[in-house]
């Protein structure tokens, strides 16, 4: 943990709220600044305007915030009685604060308001540590997918399915 997390309370002056039109741009560098982490597998930045638009007509993004930026992210989208999320991120001087859980919380949250009893969620496979994250919050794998044809692979790569049942 950086020196910097381990001095701020974690939830020191942070806010929790839905996304709206006006994120979109911050949004767009903060997903793209969050998902770094996948340039040795993946070609190019993770999204654009264009494509934040895009996921703001299917669900919503939730959004941690403090008095000066964006602390991190999650998208949440509704599938019937399922949920589905994705874009888990959490600025790199609050990794290993406990934001990405408490990030987890607020989407379970909100797919249990909505009545949702399982939530959805896939991960790249080279993203080796993300399974054990997800496991630890009570997901299990179900399965596997091929990989977006449209994303600029590196290495090859595919989805792991993983999925929780909620009450």
């Amino acid at each position: 943990m950086s020196e910097l997390a381990k001095s701020l309370s974690p939830w020191d002056a942070l806010r929790f709220r839905p996304a709206d039109l006006g994120d979109v741009d911050a949004l767009v560098r903060f997903i793209n600044s969050a998902f770094r982490v996948e340039q040795p597998f993946i070609e190019g930045d993770r999204t654009n305007p264009d494509g934040v638009r895009a996921y703001m007509v299917r669900g919503k993004f939730l959004l941690a915030e403090d008095c000066s930026a964006l602390a991190g992210c999650v998208f949440v989208e509704l599938r019937g009685d399922r949920g589905y999320l994705g874009l888990l991120g959490v600025d790199a001087s609050r990794q290993g604060t406990g934001l990405g859980r408490k990030l987890m919380d607020a989407a379970e949250n909100f797919f249990r308001e909505a009545g949702c009893i399982s939530i959805d969620l896939r991960v790249i496979s080279a993203r080796t540590p993300l399974p054990a994250f997800y496991r630890h919050l009570g997901y299990v794998e179900t399965g596997t997918a091929p990989f977006a044809a449209d994303v600029p692979a590196k290495v090859p790569c595919h989805y792991i399915l993983m999925s929780k049942t909620i009450g």
